[in-house]
């Protein structure tokens, strides 16, 4: 017997994260990393997405190697996110269909440029019943003059109602070229101001149980006369007009906005009339979510994505790498440890709760002429990438390229044609990175073509997590 995973359970996955990382008296904490300062390879191409990065060890090993610094992520920085998909005039778009796995491009729902997100409830049908009527007319409740808790017809044939618009903030934090930020706001309407406020005068002025169209499964045949459509359930005030095509049913049409009804939780169609068809129709009612559209944009656009975000100002104090530094992978990681023995880890149990902090392993070496950042480091008992030059403090990482041996205290390494001695090394002495980058769970890895750091600069980096 085939199991399914609905849509709901995936909600209720990422809706689960989601709250962990909100409950800030969570004492799970949560950071995104960057690393990978050397190339992938010779042409620096980034590897494809069947070819890595993969779900396994090897693959989080060598992330966890190539990380540099990572970042908390706070309260303001998650949020639940659908696949954005624009108004544009000349798209067919397609209605709210309860029998709909996913979404189709373009999507029932949209967002204009006003960042207000509108769901498409009737799409207009030819004589034949054919989807060729093209949307034409921006929706807008406010051009169309009616609330923004009404649904509203356009001159294209198209009916509209508003989820929700995207505040300000919002849209800086969340709005991307692919993704639209999507919450459920469940408090009463004297907690919220402006947008949000809106989005909850929807909610609450969402009706139960609507029958939203009817899906014709079978024209039928032989109709001398529009036949009579009967909608019966456990709601009321749900009706339907049937057209032909001949004598063929061609679509059924819900009578009005206000012929939606209200209150069904189950339905069926019943098709009868039309003088003596050879071929009975056949129509199954498209019922609305049981609290109503608007009521909930969770459910209404099927979210089950995550986005989890931070914003990297400059060099963090210190604990993120400029002056034209680069990285190539980001990770996100729950739950990083203090090292042994450093500021903050006495154990090496003691989760790190800095706000940011730099991931690597460091030596010092007596002189550092001549060295310039990614270069190679060559030693009798360890290999390793420069990351960055501090004073006479040189940090690095290693990875699969260069093996993970450890440095001594006195040893001669080889930088190109210059050779230093190592005068303390991080394996011996302790010193360097706060947090052990072997430590926490790896919930992501992604691989990105190369980001080059400069001093002053800030990146907003964005992942999304899709269950």
């Amino acid at each position: 017997m085939a199991a399914i995973i609905t849509d709901g359970f995936k909600k209720h996955v990422a809706e689960l994260l989601l709250e962990q990382i909100l409950d800030v008296a969570d004492s799970d904490q949560y950071y995104i990393g960057i690393g990978k300062a050397d190339q992938y390879d010779s042409t620096d191409t980034v590897p494809l997405d069947d070819v890595g990065p993969l779900r396994t060890l090897r693959e989080e090993r060598i992330a966890r190697a190539n990380l540099q610094s990572i970042k908390r992520v706070t309260s303001e920085d998650v949020s639940l996110v659908v696949r954005r998909y624009n108004w544009t005039s000349g798209n067919i778009y397609p209605a709210f269909n309860d029998f709909t796995v996913g979404h189709t491009n373009p999507s029932y729902y949209v967002i204009t440029d006003a960042n207000e997100v509108y769901i498409c409830l009737f799409q207009p049908k030819d004589a034949n019943g054919l989807s060729t009527v093209r949307s034409t007319v921006k929706p807008s409740f406010t051009t169309a003059a009616v609330s923004k808790e009404q649904a509203f017809t356009t001159a294209d044939g198209y009916t509209w109602k508003l989820a929700f618009g995207i505040s300000a903030v919002r849209a800086n934090n969340f709005l991307s070229s692919n993704y639209i930020p999507v919450r459920f706001l469940e408090d009463s309407a004297s907690v919220y101001a402006g947008l949000a406020r809106d989005q909850v005068d929807i909610r609450d002025a969402a009706v139960k149980g609507q029958v939203l169209g009817v899906a014709l499964t079978n024209g039928g045949s032989g109709y001398s006369s529009a036949p009579t459509v009967t909608i019966r359930g456990n709601g009321t005030g749900a009706r339907a007009t049937a057209y032909l095509s001949g004598s063929t049913i061609a679509k059924i049409e819900m009578d009005s906005i206000g012929a939606w009804g209200s209150g069904y939780e189950y339905a069926s169609i019943s098709i009868t009339g039309g003088g003596s068809p050879t071929v009975a129709a056949a129509a199954r009612p498209i019922i609305g979510p049981i609290k109503g559209i608007g009521y909930n944009p969770l459910d209404d656009l099927k979210a089950t994505d995550l986005m989890v975000r931070v914003k990297t100002d400059s060099s963090e104090g210190g604990t993120f790498l400029i002056n034209d530094q680069d990285f190539r992978q980001i990770v996100l990681l729950k739950n990083p440890e203090y090292k042994s023995g450093t500021i903050g880890g006495t154990t090496d149990s003691d989760l790190f709760d800095g706000i940011a902090a730099k991931v690597l392993r460091a030596i010092q070496v007596d002189d550092v002429a001549n060295l310039n950042q990614d270069d190679l480091i060559v030693g009798d008992s360890a290999s390793a990438y420069i990351n960055q030059i501090s004073g006479k403090t040189i940090f690095y990482h290693q990875n699969e390229n260069t093996g993970f041996g450890k440095f001594a205290n006195g040893e001669s390494v080889t930088i190109g044609a210059y050779t230093k001695t190592v005068t303390v090394s991080t394996d011996s002495s302790g010193t360097g990175a706060v947090v052990d980058a072997f430590s926490g769970d790896v919930l992501y890895i992604e691989n990105r073509a190369r980001v080059q750091r400069a001093a002053g600069q800030s990146e907003d980096i964005k992942i999304v997590l899709s269950f």
